[in-house]
């Protein structure tokens, strides 16, 4: 392992996403980029799809061997507010990043250039204002699959920072025991999960993996209420159905240890400051290193496809 800068200032964003429209969600995300910036924040985290929202609760019309046009037509409000990466919604995070000297990780509804197809992505832009990493969902969970494709490239990018590698999985890929094995084989230090999970069981999950891959765990939820959907959708009985409060959040960091450096927090949009100390990234390695010397690899052995 490299020599890592001993300490990383990070900013996990728990904030509302403004629901299906990228324009107001990126400018909102600028204003975040440049508030968590002033309090000294190196690498500011948002959670997964803040543009232009997680669509939670949503059927676009689709049944098992049947769909229906009001939908339809809600799935294209949601298309059209995808963002195609790089565009103009990226450039505007680009230069936010830039103007703070940060790192931002952004979680993002990809529109592929070429075809149709929607993706649940995860950039990681430097602080040149650089797109330097794009990850799109191994697989879709459930009914996202009606939503998004399986990544058909980028499968785990790494951003070469000042701290280390830094990577993300999305979500439930953070259940996949290979994909983080994934992550580990290039020498993860900072594991982000950019996500959308407020179930308690989550944070024995975020726990264990931190302890499992000795990194920090930047857990990145979402916090949005029903009242927050779009008022003309075609479908709002679906809405109508849901919660108040829709995702509680449940944001934290968690330490090389598996403990929490931050507490979870629920119920609100918050941005919490950690400042890590990456010191204890290889010193927690000496008792267990997960692909290094307490791995068989003459019995056990990870290939990954690679672009």
């Amino acid at each position: 392992m490299k020599d890592l800068r001993k300490n990383c200032r990070v900013a996990v964003i728990q904030a509302a996403p403004v629901m299906f429209d990228k324009a107001a969600c990126a400018d909102k995300a600028v204003s975040l980029i440049a508030e968590s910036a002033a309090e000294g924040a190196e690498l500011i985290v948002f959670p997964e799809l803040f543009i232009p929202g997680y669509p939670f609760g949503l059927t676009f019309g689709f049944t098992v061997g049947s769909r229906n046009e009001d939908g339809r037509k809600d799935w294209k409000l949601y298309y059209d507010n995808s963002v195609v990466v790089p565009g103009p919604e990226t450039d505007k995070l680009c230069a936010a990043a830039k103007a703070a000297g940060a790192w931002v990780s952004m979680g993002l509804s990809e529109r592929d250039a070429v075809t149709a197809t929607l993706y649940n992505s995860n950039i990681i832009i430097s602080p040149e204002g650089e797109i330097v990493s794009c990850h799109r969902k191994l697989k879709p969970t459930g009914a996202e699959r009606l939503v998004w494709g399986d990544a058909n490239k980028g499968y785990f990018p790494m951003a070469d920072t000042p701290w280390g590698p830094v990577g993300c999985l999305i979500c439930w890929e953070s259940y996949m025991p290979l994909a983080r094995v994934a992550l580990y084989q290039k020498g993860v230090t900072i594991y982000i999960s950019a996500n959308t999970n407020d179930n308690p069981e989550w944070q024995d999950t975020i726990k264990h993996i931190a302890i499992e891959g000795h990194c920090w765990f930047i857990n990145a939820d979402l916090y949005f209420t029903k009242e927050m959907y779009p008022q003309d959708l075609h479908c709002p009985d679906e809405v109508a159905g849901l919660p108040e409060t829709v995702c509680r959040g449940g944001s934290c960091v968690v330490d090389p240890s598996g403990h929490y450096a931050t507490d979870p927090v629920w119920d609100k949009e918050d941005i919490i400051y950690c400042d890590l100390d990456m010191d204890r990234v290889p010193a927690s390695h000496m008792e267990f290193d997960a692909v290094g010397h307490y791995a068989r690899p003459d019995v056990l052995d990870l290939w990954v496809a690679e672009e």
